[in-house]
């Protein structure tokens, strides 16, 4: 089984608590219907006939977290994501905080 270089007792761990499953449960805009609400991509195991093997990261549950404050998080804050999913729930959060930020401001142009 393939695993990181650096960090792999903290992403063992994350693993192995996860099943060696990808946890996204449609945070990435993806309602998983196949995995039954979670993403059914597996480590070392093939998402298609296409495509190579799935690399699951061990990154935090919050996918918006700054990079400095997520390399700091102990394993019980952190997820095993596959890389679609962690993407695509990053662009999910950053896409909330956007339209959070124009709202507040919507309200300094009322007359």
């Amino acid at each position: 089984m393939s695993e990181p270089i650096v960090f792999a007792d903290l992403w063992a761990r994350v693993m192995r608590a996860a099943g060696f499953r990808c946890q996204c449960r449609g945070e990435c805009g993806n309602p998983h219907k196949k995995g039954a609400g979670r993403c059914p991509k597996e480590h070392d195991k093939y998402a298609s006939k296409h495509r190579g093997p799935v690399r699951l990261i061990a990154a935090p549950i919050d996918p918006s977290a700054p990079a400095l404050d997520a390399a700091r998080l102990p394993h019980a804050e952190l997820w095993a994501w596959c890389p679609e999913c962690h993407d695509g729930a990053r662009r999910a959060a950053n896409r909330q905080a956007r339209e959070e930020e124009c709202d507040g401001q919507a309200e300094l142009f009322e007359v």
